[in-house]
């Protein structure tokens, strides 16, 4: 396989694909980029002829069931995610979906299970991406027990694109189109996974909705199934640690995101804002911690192919840890209905 030409499908054009998959898939060799259907056939063909895209489809079910397309990358909204994927393993392809996975747990289970029963293909979903350059070294310290014993993480993440009452609606805002994912709730809660090792129970939750309606791109009002601002009380089992989340889309005083684990010896504070990791000891001054800068961290497109050509394991991202982050978002979204 690592001699053949790898072609590739694309299901879904948005931003992300533009802004990464496509310009890095056509940067790696051999890889070809075959098909495209996005979700009007103008804005197909406007793609096709940026990426310079073999052909335009009318229909996802097309690429799909080509014979001359040997993976798929789906860049649509979540609520497609579950049934290309499964229509695409089930066609032989190998697959990258777009985080996130899919609009909630069951589909996710679904997606792992078709995943499974076609274990020669390569199912991988986009990672977030934030943290890549500083997951190394935020592990290396907690296994190594420079924080002692985990007692606290929190994640506060804010932004002002929700304070305008007048704004349109988007996709994150529906339910039908995102499912359970609320913010950048899972995002942030992947990247707890790979440092900790452990699924959070959610204790409570608490979200409101500032704005009921919003028009959408045609002025047709529509409701707002998704909170735009939440705050989330949980705790991780094997550690103890309580975690504390906090988002909104309504901020307007300065933007924060951050993450920040809390030990008995020391502390690490990670602020994506600036893209600085914070050590501070216990009784001590908060220092930065030097991190070998590797750009920004994104192999994504490289990975994928890489799994497919030389069959190296998936790590960012598996369908076993999307359906791990799609339970709690699952269990967060509970909660906000108790």
């Amino acid at each position: 396989m690592s001699n053949a030409p790898l072609r590739i499908g694309f299901i879904g054009a948005g931003g992300n694909t533009r802004l990464r998959h496509l310009p890095e898939f056509a940067a790696i060799p051999g890889v070809e980029l075959t098909a495209v259907a996005n979700r009007s056939a103008a804005s197909s063909e406007a793609v096709a002829r940026e990426f310079r895209i073999r052909r335009v489809d009318t229909d996802w079910r097309a690429v799909v069931g080509a014979p001359d397309i040997d993976a798929v990358c789906i860049g649509t909204w979540p609520y497609l995610h579950a049934e290309i994927t499964i229509a695409a393993l089930a066609a032989g392809k190998h697959v990258l979906t777009e985080a996130r996975m899919a609009r909630n747990a069951a589909e996710a289970e679904a997606m792992l299970a078709a995943s499974r029963a076609a274990p020669s293909l390569v199912a991988q979903i986009v990672p977030a991406p934030f943290t890549f350059n500083f997951d190394a070294e935020i592990r290396r310290r907690l296994d190594a027990g420079e924080l002692g014993e985990l007692s606290e993480v929190e994640v506060v993440h804010t932004h002002g694109a929700l304070a305008d009452a007048a704004a349109p609606i988007t996709w994150r805002q529906r339910a039908d189109l995102s499912g359970h994912n609320l913010m950048t709730l899972g995002i942030h809660y992947e990247a707890l996974l790979r440092w900790l090792d452990d699924d959070a129970e959610v204790l409570a939750a608490r979200g409101t909705i500032y704005t009921p309606e919003r028009p959408d791109a045609n002025g047709v009002m529509r409701r707002v199934d998704i909170p735009d601002s939440a705050d989330v009380l949980g705790r991780f089992p094997r550690t103890g640690a309580s975690l504390r989340m906090h988002l909104s889309g309504v901020e307007t005083t300065r933007p924060r995101n951050e993450i920040r684990l809390n030990g008995t010896l020391a502390g690490l504070r990670l602020d994506l804002s600036t893209g600085t990791l914070w050590h501070t000891p216990r009784g001590g001054s908060e220092q930065p911690v030097p991190v070998a800068s590797t750009g920004d961290g994104w192999r994504v497109e490289a990975d994928f192919v890489a799994s497919i050509r030389e069959g190296r394991p998936v790590t960012l991202t598996d369908f076993e840890t999307g359906l791990r982050y799609m339970r709690f978002t699952d269990a967060v979204w509970a909660a906000l209905s108790a």
